[in-house]
């Protein structure tokens, strides 16, 4: 650990108690959600409002008087998704039962109104505006069909309590909106502009967390390091190095970062504290400067390739992961040889890689979706193989490493093995049920040792160490 002269304002605050089923519940309540992981804790802070209103979670839309799609929009496959899901839970919302049927989330802002013109949806809500789901909600159950979908510069739901029903890895939102405009994307305009949560309230929503029973967070923003607690000026770092000394104990991850944001203090930071993990998503988007400039990116790839280098001198054994747009408006074969030069030399452990997807209203949809299909498609079959190659050799050279991994649980394939992750993000399978019946000594949630004996392209298998 380093030592520091920040004052950071750590005090043990009390932190709310998690929220339970209501005994009063009157509702229940069904949530599908699609998308990002900003959407997951979406999910939860619309389940914890609806919760505190004496609505009961369910785990299945027949069970539910209310059915919510928590919905992305950031390809049109997504929200093509939706409608199906939509004109498939019709028979439930028609039926003789009374139920409640809504759109929430980012396809709720960007389609609006006409979400309702459907004839399939009873409420939209657009993710600024959750506070008002159960009176919207109350009133569809008594006939009348609503909308809110106002975007707001002040909303971050600071005093909401997200209802978790499981797991040990948890999601806290520390910031919401984006105000980097890249062309290709429908964010700023369904999210709003920035805005970040006071960095004391994350801080007790951790140590509240940990106090729960969960071992891991994620914090997450469209763009976690330009986060800033306007009040007292700290900056991401500091959050992240108030998290981590506030419970050491508790692994700390965070998504997405933006390259042109990427501090040397940040990584700094991020080298200092052991349970800060050690594991980066640093999208690229294209490793060519002409499309890096039309897709507003804001940085080179040189300036990229810095951060880079900057972060495997703090960090060797970092793991670096990307996202990546085949197909971009105007992309040569030129542009898309750089594209696949930029992942040979990073070796990014792991990528989401894509199809250009054009979406009405960005900057890039006036460019045009000049880029044949096929081309698109057979571009993104190259970038999917090197990068499978890449992940794969990288993960070959972690035989024989012995690594901390955090126990989830039984694999879904065989309950005789079970699964955790490496601080890196790095899926580890190892054997639970001994030959002769034992099983190990240790629980979901623990930290165990194992060292790795083989791998594939996504997964590490090893032996545990005692």
């Amino acid at each position: 650990m380093m030592d520091t002269t920040l004052d950071l304002p750590v005090l043990p605050l009390a932190q709310p108690e998690p929220p339970t089923t209501p005994t009063n519940a009157t509702h229940t309540v069904y949530v599908e959600t699609y998308g990002c992981q900003m959407n997951v804790n979406d999910s939860e802070i619309v389940l914890g409002v609806l919760n505190t209103n004496g609505y009961a979670p369910v785990d299945s839309a027949d069970d539910a008087d209310v059915i919510l799609l928590n919905t992305c929009a950031i390809r049109d496959n997504a929200e093509r998704k939706i409608h199906e899901r939509l004109k498939a839970l019709d028979h439930l919302r028609n039926g003789k039962r009374q139920r409640v049927v809504g759109v929430l989330g980012c396809m709720a802002e960007r389609l609006r109104s006409s979400m309702l013109d459907t004839g399939l949806v009873d409420i939209v809500v657009g993710p600024d505006e959750y506070r008002k789901v159960p009176e919207l909600v109350e009133a569809a159950l008594h006939g009348s069909h609503g909308i809110a979908v106002k975007l707001s510069r002040v909303e971050t739901y600071d005093d909401i309590v997200p209802l978790r029903t499981e797991g040990i890895a948890a999601w806290v939102s520390i910031m919401r909106g984006c105000d980097k405009f890249c062309t290709f994307c429908v964010v700023p305009f369904t999210r709003g502009r920035e805005r970040s949560r006071p960095l004391q309230s994350i801080v007790d929503e951790c140590k509240g967390l940990w106090d729960s029973g969960f071992r891991e967070v994620s914090l997450l923003g469209q763009n976690v390091n330009s986060y800033v607690d306007e009040a007292s000026n700290y900056d991401f770092a500091d959050l992240l190095e108030a998290c981590a000394r506030a419970v050491p104990q508790l692994r700390i991850r965070y998504t997405t970062s933006h390259p042109q944001d990427m501090s040397d203090k940040l990584i700094d930071t991020m080298a200092a504290y052991d349970n800060i993990c050690k594991y980066i998503h640093l999208p690229v988007q294209s490793g060519s400067d002409r499309i890096l400039q039309l897709m507003n990116r804001t940085y080179s790839v040189d300036h990229y390739m810095k951060r880079i280098e900057r972060i495997r001198e703090a960090m060797p054994l970092c793991a670096l992961s990307t996202d990546i747009i085949a197909g971009f408006c105007t992309e040569t074969e030129e542009d898309h040889q750089a594209t696949l030069d930029v992942m040979r030399a990073v070796k990014y452990d792991g990528a989401y890689m894509f199809a250009y997807s054009p979406r009405e209203n960005t900057k890039a949809w006036k460019m045009g979706d000049d880029v044949p299909d096929e081309v698109k498609q057979r571009r993104l079959q190259e970038i999917i193989a090197l990068q499978n190659d890449v992940s794969r050799e990288l993960n070959a050279a972690e035989t024989g490493r012995l690594h901390s991994v955090l126990v989830e649980g039984p694999s879904k394939r065989n309950s005789a093995e079970w699964k955790g992750r490496t601080d890196t993000n790095k899926t580890v399978i190892w054997q639970h049920v001994a030959d002769d019946g034992g099983v190990g000594d240790y629980v979901v949630g623990d930290v165990v040792q194992v060292r790795i004996t083989r791998s594939t392209s996504a997964t590490l298998f090893g032996s545990l160490e005692v």
